[in-house]
């Protein structure tokens, strides 16, 4: 029985690795570019369900939505008290329809300024799959009203600038990054080689009025990968991407950015050694807790030993944990949240018939954990995503036959 159980993981897994591998001819013909040429891999079928949330300062949560009606694309928000059982009305946000990219690594992204400002950043899709622009919408009036979309980046070339990320600092700064494929195609046109894509961002002084950019935090990014964007212990804004090593190494980096351009030198953070060529679709995520200590969950689709979602920890002298398997091989798309000592993850498994998010909750930093499983569908579903509310993490995962589900970590305590 064991001997046919193992058979069953490592078809299971190889069967994962086929699928996301076979979407790689379709997503870089339809990029209609040699930038990619080597290729992506993709989530099967997709479906816009990709949702943003987030908890405004009293307590209220806060989902964005991509909703079609007739044809025309709009981003929606609603906003609900009880935990999701009851919802407000959809609003949207756009007064004319654009087309939108919310589904696989990309959705909308809502954050907030101290002064309850409601903030949505969004790729609008120019040409299918990545072509498009990082789109931004404000509200300074608790989401009754909304400004006109404007483009975060200074560049208009109709290339990729996509799978955008947002966090807004202390000092009410708005951070935005995304991939952005210039410098690829540039030298491309030359005749030279370029691996990937790049991440770039830009930052508003101003409360999302005016964007400042375009900076370049890194050449060689993965081209389809989700950034994670944080506010580490000191509140600096951290970047975290799936890089591409030469020669073909798909792990991880970090830098940190600031407001005025200056970046600090990538790291390296994660040693899987997956050499692929191709974007696998599962960008990273990462927190800092209040000691300094790094938290990151992150997808490696290498064969053997540590395939699936992965956790770490690094602490501030540098010293990291060894990494740690998230549920079985079949573990992919984590998310966490770290507040004070608390760190929260979750993430999807498959088990040939339906989905289920899982979660792993530490009280002390990560260094004893409990695990439960909070949610299942067999349809469609979007990534898991966590938002931080005051009693702790909250799931929030839009799935095709119930729609947005809201689950608390942990149950709150009276």
């Amino acid at each position: 029985m064991s001997t046919m159980m193992g058979k069953w993981k490592a078809d299971a897994t190889r069967l994962l690795l086929t699928v996301s591998l076979a979407a790689v001819a379709s997503c870089a013909a339809a990029q209609g570019s040699t930038a990619h040429s080597h290729g992506h891999a993709g989530h099967a079928k997709a479906r816009d369900l990709g949702t943003g949330a987030a908890f405004d300062k009293d307590g209220r949560l806060w989902v964005a939505t991509k909703k079609t009606d007739n044809g025309d694309q709009f981003i929606v928000v609603q906003h609900s008290t009880d935990m999701g059982k009851t919802w407000t009305t959809p609003t949207r946000i756009q007064a004319t329809p654009e087309p939108i990219a919310a589904s696989g690594e990309a959705r909308p992204h809502i954050a907030f300024g101290g002064k309850g400002e409601l903030y949505v950043s969004y790729t609008s899709t120019v040409k299918r799959p990545h072509i498009g622009d990082i789109r931004f919408v404000r509200s300074l009036d608790g989401g009754k009203t909304f400004s006109s979309p404007i483009t975060v980046h200074a560049n208009r070339d109709a290339i990729t600038h996509s799978f955008d990320s947002m966090v807004v600092d202390a000092d009410g700064k708005i951070f935005i990054a995304w991939v952005d494929d210039r410098d690829a195609r540039q030298m491309k046109a030359a005749g030279g080689r370029y691996a990937g894509s790049a991440v770039y961002y830009a930052v508003s002084n101003d409360g999302g009025a005016t964007f400042k950019g375009d900076y370049k935090v890194a050449d060689h990014s993965c081209e389809c990968c989700r950034i994670g964007l944080t506010l580490n212990d000191k509140g600096v804004p951290v970047a975290m991407w799936r890089h591409v090593f030469a020669p073909n190494i798909r792990d991880h980096a970090i830098a940190e950015l600031s407001a005025d351009g200056k970046v600090s030198a990538p790291v390296r953070v994660t040693f899987d050694d997956w050499r692929i060529d191709a974007c696998p679709h599962h960008g990273p995520s990462i927190a800092y807790g209040p000691d300094g200590t790094r938290h990151q969950v992150w997808f490696n689709g290498k064969e053997g030993e540590g395939a699936g979602a992965l956790y770490a920890a690094t602490q501030s002298n540098g010293k990291t944990r060894k990494p740690v398997s998230l549920g079985s091989e079949q573990a992919s798309h984590p998310d966490l949240v770290v507040q004070g000592r608390q760190v929260s993850i979750v993430w999807k498994q498959f088990d040939g018939q339906s989905t289920a998010v899982l979660t792993k909750l530490s009280e002390d930093g990560g260094a004893t954990w409990k695990e439960k499983e909070l949610a299942r569908t067999a349809g469609d579903s979007d990534k898991p995503y966590l938002a931080a509310h005051r009693t702790g993490a909250v799931l929030v995962w839009r799935t095709e036959n119930d729609g947005v589900r809201v689950v608390p970590i942990q149950k709150e305590k009276p």
